[in-house]
């Protein structure tokens, strides 16, 4: 029987691995500027400083390109919410400067987002700040989770996110719109690369406890969801509009996390992991094959 490792045990063991993991996103990651994907000169002021209002007709977007953006930009502009249920969980060391890390980097894709559809009247400015105001009200909150599951869910989170930018910027719906999208899901590429490899560190040190975090955050994965002014879901409407369905997240989302940490093959599992692994594979039978054994 594999001994338990205690949260307090998992930082300090894996410390060293969020350094590393550190250093080599901070490496790989590319400086890019908010500004500059932003077409200032098409700014102008809306009526309460002399201006004229949002009125439907100036949006050249498509009703596609709209809702991925607004989702996009909700979600990110929810991250206080998230940096508070990441960051009590890693307050110390590489941990706490990977949190400040993942914050900045959120923030600015908030920034980008807003500032393009603000400037070029994409969507209704009133609309997304009542959604805005009733999402942050909200607010994001989970159970009680251990850190190996807080690590795994971020790595499925991260994933999906990357697609559904990915997704967006194969819309090519105008080349900054193309930009934006494949900007930030490098970023969201990079970020879920961070904590994949905090799991794969984490499969070494305690495979059981790691088996158990994958599978029991596989089985509850739900992707950031609100509901839009015509009473759909926002994964209702993502999915009828091909940029993320929740129906193929097994075979894109999860399918290449279990394979990078080959879970199916692992062969230094417990008794504790070998059921973990079975409830997984079960799981993943029950998804139409979406994550089966490669």
């Amino acid at each position: 029987m594999q001994t338990l490792l205690t949260d307090r045990e998992l930082l300090e063991s894996l410390a060293v691995e969020v350094e590393i993991a550190l250093r080599r996103h901070v490496d790989a990651a590319v400086e890019w500027q908010p500004h500059d994907y932003v077409p200032w000169d098409d700014a102008r002021n809306f009526a309460f400083l002399g201006g004229i209002d949002w009125e439907p007709e100036q949006s050249e977007l498509s009703e596609v390109a709209k809702l991925a953006l607004t989702v996009s930009v909700l979600i990110a502009d929810n991250l206080p919410s998230y940096h508070r249920e990441l960051g009590k969980h890693l307050r110390t060391g590489p941990w706490w400067r990977w949190v400040g890390r993942w914050t900045a980097e959120e923030n600015r894709h908030a920034i980008l987002i807003r500032n393009y559809l603000m400037v070029t009247r994409a969507v209704d400015p009133v609309e997304l700040e009542r959604l805005r105001m009733a999402e942050m009200t909200a607010g994001f909150r989970r159970k009680p989770l251990h850190l190996l599951d807080i690590l795994a869910a971020a790595a499925l989170e991260e994933t999906a996110a990357a697609i559904r930018h990915r997704n967006t910027a194969a819309l090519r719906e105008n080349p900054l719109v193309t930009s934006i999208s494949e900007r930030i899901a490098a970023d969201d590429e990079l970020q879920a690369r961070f904590f994949a490899e905090l799991i794969g560190a984490a499969f070494e040190q305690a495979p059981d406890q790691a088996m158990r975090a994958v599978a029991d955050r596989i089985a509850a994965f739900r992707v950031p969801s609100f509901t839009l002014p015509d009473g759909r879901s926002t994964d209702q409407a993502l999915a009828e509009a091909g940029i993320y369905d929740p129906a193929k997240q097994g075979e894109l989302v999860f399918t290449p996390l279990l394979t990078e940490w080959n879970v199916f093959t692992r062969t230094d599992l417990g008794e504790a992991g070998e059921a973990a692994r079975a409830e997984l594979v079960s799981h993943c039978a029950a998804s139409d094959g979406a994550g089966s054994r490669p």
